[in-house]
């Protein structure tokens, strides 16, 4: 009794279609013509599919043809040939080397110890003798 009630509520509410056949009712006879009509509708699909790719190749097609147009209005190069380029000039400094080219480093700005030795004999000019003597040892 109980699912009766609950097929019949679930049926009535708009439930799933396959909950008779959980609770062990009929199954639904399948559609003789179900794999044709299957096999239609995936090439239907197919079709469609083709015919929007040509759409957008074609579009794309005429972008392009405008791209190259404004380019060679404006005398610009293509963005892939620009890049190359780049890449390029970037890989020719470096071709043998496995690490990336440094760059160079201006006057004054590496050699710390230099400095660090610099100032220290500036400031041993201005110290007394003895004191001098001192900070050598």
């Amino acid at each position: 009794m109980f699912f009766f009630l609950l097929s019949l509520s679930v049926s009535f509410l708009g439930g799933p279609p396959d909950v008779g056949k959980m609770l062990g009712g009929e199954e639904k006879e399948e559609d003789p013509d179900a794999a044709k009509k299957e096999e239609e509708r995936q090439e239907a699909l197919r079709q469609q599919e083709e015919e929007r790719k040509a759409k957008y190749a074609k579009m794309e097609a005429e972008r392009e043809s405008m791209r190259q147009g404004i380019r060679d209005k404006y005398g610009l190069k293509k963005r892939e040939v620009v890049e190359a380029e780049a890449a390029a000039a970037a890989e020719e400094p470096a071709a043998g080397s496995l690490t990336r080219p440094k760059k160079a480093v201006p006057a004054g700005c590496g050699d710390e110890e230099e400095e660090e030795e610099s100032i220290m004999d500036t400031v041993m000019k201005y110290l007394p003798g003895p004191l001098q003597d001192m900070l050598k040892k």
